[in-house]
């Protein structure tokens, strides 16, 4: 008889490990994921990736959309009912109290190599400290934040161009697979303890962290790789800087400088290293092709970008 999995997740990244345990010999009993929320400027009531999921396949199972799961006893029982095996979460957006991690073997997969980054943006803290490899840990939970005993894991080599949409859809796919792995083996784990002097944490990111200048290229750049998808890099005037590559880390510059314009790209200073930038886009405005946009502004080799 097949085990059966109550799955928790909210995002893409939990979307791809759920199509995995879909397409397996597991059977999914229900999904719980965050409420429905107002996106865009509309503020058009929009339901998480997952379940969009399932709705776009017309997959029947239970969903849960519940605020909160502390001190909620008709959540508790709704998960109590589908009698699950194994509860696994993936990027749920909630701690799980003690009350539910009772009544099921509780897996997390968390997109970093446990004890580093424990908490809400593993992957972009990675590429923020130039890390050479990340990875997926999936760990036993309890009721600390990503503290649990480790049950696998599965790395990955950052590239010097991976940004954070790639890291997320290869991340994505090795957690997915973790997921099985972990499954068919759990009886023949075992679990070891997470090392407490190594724990590091990262926070959930907020629009301002995204602010950047000219001092360091290298930086700036760590910066635009992580932040590429959300909330991008800006200067302080609010102007967005995309498509950005690190052309060297070396040279001494005038922050901000226009060193060469090429055909569709500009070469700018930092007071260490440069940059190739090929789009910007200024406040409420579309993304133009930075070359349009500064001849717009008359900008010309040597001026400042501002």
């Amino acid at each position: 008889m097949s085990k059966r999995i109550l799955f928790m997740g909210t995002p893409d990244y939990a979307t791809r490990i759920f199509e995995e345990l879909v397409g397996s010999s597991y059977e999914i009993v229900g999904l719980f994921t965050q409420p429905d929320k107002p996106v865009g400027r509309k503020q058009i009531i929009t339901p998480p990736h997952i379940k969009q999921y399932c709705l776009d396949k017309n997959l029947n199972i239970p969903i849960f959309q519940p605020e909160k799961l502390k001190a909620n006893e008709d959540a508790k029982k709704q998960i109590e009912d589908l009698t699950p095996d194994f509860i696994i979460v993936a990027a749920y957006g909630q701690i799980l109290p003690r009350e539910i991690l009772d009544i099921a073997p509780c897996i997390n997969l968390h997109a970093s190599l446990l004890p580093k980054y424990r908490g809400a943006s593993p992957i972009q803290e990675s590429l923020l400290n130039d890390d050479a490899f990340t990875g997926v840990t999936s760990m036993l939970m309890e009721e600390g934040l990503d503290s649990g005993d480790i049950l696998g894991w599965q790395y990955l080599k950052i590239t010097p161009t991976m940004e954070v949409a790639e890291a997320f859809s290869k991340l994505s796919d090795i957690a997915a697979k973790l997921t099985i792995t972990t499954l068919d083996n759990f009886d023949k784990i075992e679990a070891k303890k997470q090392n407490e002097s190594e724990v590091s944490y990262c926070k959930k990111i907020k629009k301002e962290y995204g602010e950047v200048n000219f001092s360091s290229a290298k930086k700036l750049h760590l910066k635009y790789k992580a932040y590429s998808y959300w909330p991008g890099v800006f200067l302080n005037s609010g102007l967005k800087l995309k498509d950005i590559e690190l052309v060297e880390i070396n040279s001494l510059n005038k922050e901000a400088e226009i060193l060469e314009i090429l055909e569709d790209s500009i070469i700018i200073g930092c007071l260490k290293g440069s940059l190739e930038i090929k789009t910007l886009q200024a406040p409420s405005k579309k993304a133009v092709n930075v070359v349009d946009y500064i001849r717009g502004k008359r900008l010309d080799k040597g001026d400042i970008l501002n």
